[in-house]
């Protein structure tokens, strides 16, 4: 467990901690994949750029006057196929994270919108209620999330 929430001693209950552990934890792995998919992304914009530089210069121009000779030319050269496979292949992947992202983000949304609707659950006591902000202005500072509104 986290030392900042573990330093929550007297303002939460082992639950509410554990809720909080959770969130951080999702709010990691969204950020994460966030990244992952972000990185990924840009290198399948420049590998189709260079690729599409690569055909245009080694194909198009040179064969322009035809074309059954830049199609007969495209398909004799391998490293077109390698070329091609890769950048479907990255492209594949990109959507693939693109999914795990949006699924990562929305399990992280709704626990961190689930801990602000039980938050009059999880703080009962009157000096818990008092004290709640002093939780979540930690987990804002710390970790970046807001549990004061639901809004993103």
């Amino acid at each position: 467990m986290e030392s900042s929430i573990t330093m929550l001693d007297d303002r939460t209950d082992q639950a509410t901690r554990q809720m909080l552990q959770k969130v951080v934890e999702r709010k990691r792995k969204f950020d994460k994949l966030k990244l992952q998919h972000l990185m990924t992304m840009w290198i399948t914009i420049f590998l189709t750029f260079f690729y599409l530089l690569y055909i245009y210069k080694t194909v198009m121009q040179p064969y322009s006057f035809s074309f059954s000779a830049m199609f007969s030319v495209y398909v004799n050269e391998k490293a077109n196929l390698y070329f091609l496979v890769i950048t479907v292949g990255l492209y594949g992947l990109m959507n693939l994270l693109r999914e795990k992202r949006e699924k990562a983000e929305k399990e992280y949304h709704a626990l961190r919108c689930e801990i602000i609707d039980k938050s009059k659950d999880l703080w009962k006591k009157e000096d818990e209620w008092k004290n709640r902000h002093v939780v979540f202005e930690m987990m804002k500072k710390n970790y970046d999330i807001n549990l004061f509104h639901e809004n993103k």
